[in-house]
């Protein structure tokens, strides 16, 4: 096929080298692309974003298959566009898309579907948010309705910190006061093509900057797949994928396909296991980063064939998915100030020795390149990304290729996947 990828990260790097994997005769083109996707596809300079720039590159370069990586395209219209010009598209319409841009309309959806979230209260005004602090306690759980690139949330116990984390997103359509809900947390990725869902195996990822969940809220700083703890409580992980499938994803594409939004593509489901069982924190309406580059390196089926199925409506006719018996950990290389002011611009090097070492793949996120070699131009750089026959060889593997790239102030948790090695 000629398949086309939308987006600039390591999401969209993952993606495209699961889909180089296949051994197939695929070409491949990634708008726009970073320096590390550069090197394996050919690139376009296209806006992502502008559903009819993009619905015209497809139709005209006659693309098969068009992959939306990142949740902005999709809030856009982008899949919309292409549907309308018969192109096979995999990502929600602007519609459906909203499960992942109004924390809202994902609150409402999940209420109407009977999903298991914890209460939450839509504030408008800092006084609202303020009764619901006071209403739910502390810890205080603070949303931003709207798309945050992963760093609109906030989960303190110091009241003031959340009044202003509120303020500063209450103009952008407002907030979520959430009640605090403890417990392991678990991604799990859903297919769908509006009708059939088919479920990933789960990953666990990490959101705070610094070892030990410390530190503020990032889009991810590393990832592990699978988790071998759901064998205590849950029976494994196959009938916990089952129970999720049953109680959540299913539940909610039925409920966006009565309200006339079918959901086509990928439903990430972030879930939180609690005494209670199992709760929903978030939808996001795309695969997840970084979890992203530690399902995929173990899925057994041509990704290719998945998208393709879901994109086209035939996904009942896809068995479920199944996955390498092997371990997947990705570790974050971040630019200092990150994630408030990450400095951009600084060279990368040593990434050549770092993809040298057995088992290890590197995912691009922010690169360029420059005139001397490769630059930094976000916050998260780049991720190692390791296979090993268990966890401690391929944290192991992960954290000796780290140890040979250079980027000055760069920053990265040490403790990713310490619990399951």
């Amino acid at each position: 096929m000629r398949i086309l990828v939308l987006g600039s990260g390591a999401r969209e790097h993952a993606i495209i080298t699961s889909l180089r994997s296949e051994g197939e005769a695929h070409e491949i083109f990634a708008a726009p692309g970073n320096a590390g996707i550069a090197q394996d596809v050919t690139v376009v300079a296209l806006d992502a974003n502008d559903p009819v720039a993009v619905a015209s590159f497809a139709q005209t370069e006659s693309i098969g298959l068009v992959v939306i990586g990142p949740e902005a395209p999709l809030v856009a219209g982008v899949a919309d566009a292409l549907r309308e010009r018969g192109i096979p598209t995999f990502g929600p319409g602007k519609a459906a898309a909203q499960l992942e841009g109004s924390k809202a309309f994902a609150k409402r959806i999940m209420t109407a579907a009977g999903v298991p979230t914890g209460r939450a209260t839509h504030a408008a005004t800092l006084d609202e948010v303020a009764a619901a602090l006071d209403e739910f306690g502390a810890p205080h759980v603070v949303k931003a309705d709207g798309l945050a690139a992963g760093k609109g949330v906030i989960v303190t116990d110091d009241r003031e910190a959340a009044l202003e984390h509120a303020a500063e997103y209450l103009g952008t359509g407002g907030v979520l006061v959430e009640e605090f809900l403890s417990g392991s947390e678990v991604s799990l990725f859903f297919l769908s093509d509006g009708d059939t869902v088919r479920a990933l195996s789960p990953a666990q990822d990490f959101k705070r900057l610094r070892d030990g969940d410390e530190g503020p809220n990032t889009g991810g700083m590393g990832a592990y797949s699978p988790l071998p703890w759901l064998d205590e409580g849950w029976g494994g992980e196959a009938a916990f994928v089952e129970q999720v499938t049953r109680e959540v994803a299913e539940p909610v594409i039925r409920q966006l396909d009565a309200e006339g939004t079918p959901f086509i593509g990928l439903l990430y489901a972030g879930l939180i296991l609690t005494d209670s069982g199992v709760r929903v924190i978030e939808f996001n309406a795309r695969f997840g980063d970084p979890e992203t580059q530690v399902v995929l390196p173990r899925l057994v089926e041509p990704l290719s064939r998945l998208l393709l199925a879901a994109a086209s409506g035939n996904l009942e006719d896809v068995a479920q998915p199944t996955f390498h018996d092997t371990a997947a950990v990705t570790v974050v290389l971040a630019s200092e100030g990150y994630p408030a002011a990450p400095q951009v611009g600084r060279p990368i090097t040593g990434t050549d020795a770092a993809a040298s070492v057995a088992g290890v793949h590197l995912a691009h996120a922010a690169t360029a390149a420059g005139p001397e070699g490769l630059v930094a131009t976000g916050g998260r750089v780049l991720n190692v990304v390791a296979i090993g026959d268990d966890f401690g060889q391929a944290r192991s593997r992960a954290y000796e290729s780290l140890s040979k790239i250079t980027l000055e102030g760069g920053q990265f948790r040490s403790d990713i996947a310490a619990r399951v090695s």
